[in-house]
């Protein structure tokens, strides 16, 4: 596997733009679509927030083919809870993309993200849509991908290649997503593609695992969105022997899949609202797979964690204390903590720590806290990011 630069137009046969219609101020792209010049064999993994946005509801439809041809995803607007009207508009807008690529309209898939409870405005989306056909490239993958923005900062992309037995095929992939985000999903939108001939039934089993343990394993404040996706798209354009056993050609696959989701998800957690910090918390010798999740999960969404991060104070009382609530099963007097290399905690008590070097690690951009449960044999962990005056600010005016 090779890392390489690139996104979702870096895969054979894929096309992308980005434009502005509207829904954004200031003329800022918020209209995206990301097109394949074959039907592709697609997966999806959705929101589990029983609230469902009406894009999101269509495109749950479109997919249960397995098959789609291009996703139009705009944002400034969720097209969630607007009633009927809302899955109408996304409908409206999978048949008049459909009738410009010519393909069915259920192989056009449709997402939104931004406000919710407010009706998309179909008089700009409408005419916008036959300047987005019209403007696709193999270029504009950058394009589309600041089209789906809201709240991030930075662009998300990843690309690796790699060899199917004589043939080298490509995973692009681009992610948009800062706030409201923690399994499962979050305020995340996703859109791999890769030219690789695979099975749909594989290309599906995949994704679904791979996303458990990177998109999944992402917490920036807790909250778990309506309007959420990640969507693969693999269009066979490499010409490989196609993959359709779990032999070690899949394992390939999926080892370059697990990179480009670990990559995107690592850059949505930095990108965190208001995060000056990414957070990785692993918990080790878990007495189930279950536990260590809690424990993990608990601790990256703690307020008090994140804020102490923030904050450069070793507070590990604050997270043996997340530990404690979040529902696992452990031995207290035998938890370990670390900060970076740096031993908190031992058997659930304080140990005589240098605080200066403490801060010195927390004043990093990458900071890495390990809790070691003694307790058995499983492991897990989260990416998150830290708490600062900023993410209040942000979300207290995000109407505005």
């Amino acid at each position: 596997m090779r890392v390489i630069d690139g996104g979702v137009t870096t895969p054979e046969g894929y096309f992308a733009a980005g434009v502005a219609c509207g829904l954004k101020k200031d003329n800022k792209k918020d209209l995206a679509i990301v097109c394949s010049e074959d039907i592709s064999a697609t997966a999806g993994v959705f929101t589990t927030n029983i609230v469902k946005g009406h894009s999101l509801q269509v495109t749950m439809e479109h997919l249960k083919s397995g098959y789609a041809t291009a996703i139009v995803i705009n944002s400034g607007n969720a097209n969630a809870c607007v009633g009927k009207q809302g899955y109408e508009d996304a409908k409206e807008i999978a048949r008049i993309t459909a009738e410009f690529l010519e393909c069915d309209e259920e192989n056009i898939l449709v997402g939104s993200t931004g406000i919710i409870g407010v009706p998309l405005k179909m008089e700009l989306i409408r005419p916008a849509l036959d300047e987005l056909v019209s403007n696709m490239s193999p270029d504009g993958g950058h394009d589309a991908l600041e089209a789906i923005m809201t709240t991030d900062l930075v662009q998300k992309e990843s690309a690796v290649e790699f060899d199917i037995q004589d043939k080298t095929v490509v995973i692009g992939g681009m992610a948009k997503g800062s706030g409201m985000i923690h399994p499962n999903m979050a305020t995340m939108i996703g859109i791999i593609t890769t030219d690789t001939n695979i099975s749909k039934s594989l290309l599906n089993k995949a994704l679904s695992e791979v996303v458990k343990h990177t998109f999944n394993r992402v917490s920036v404040d807790g909250d778990t969105s309506v309007c959420d996706m990640v969507i693969m798209m693999a269009n066979g354009m490499a010409d490989n022997p196609a993959i359709i056993n779990e032999d070690k050609e899949y394992k390939k696959f999926k080892d370059a899949l697990n990179h480009v989701c670990t990559e995107l998800s690592k850059k949505i957690a930095r990108d965190g609202e208001g995060a000056t910090k990414l957070v990785e918390i692993k918990v080790n010798e878990a007495s189930t797979e279950e536990d260590a999740y809690k424990v993990a999960s608990t601790i990256a969404k703690s307020p008090l964690v994140k804020t102490a991060i923030f904050g450069e104070d070793a507070n590990w009382g604050r997270i043996i204390t997340a530990a404690g609530y979040s529902g696992a099963i452990f031995d207290p007097e035998k938890v370990d903590i670390y900060i970076g290399s740096l031993l908190v905690c031992k058997n659930g008590t304080a140990v005589g720590f240098d605080e200066e070097k403490a801060k010195a690690i927390l004043q990093g951009k990458d900071v890495i806290i390990t809790v070691n449960l003694n307790n058995g044999k499983f492991a897990d962990r989260m990416w998150t990011c830290d708490f600062s005056y900023d993410y209040v600010k942000i979300n207290g005016s995000y109407r505005n």
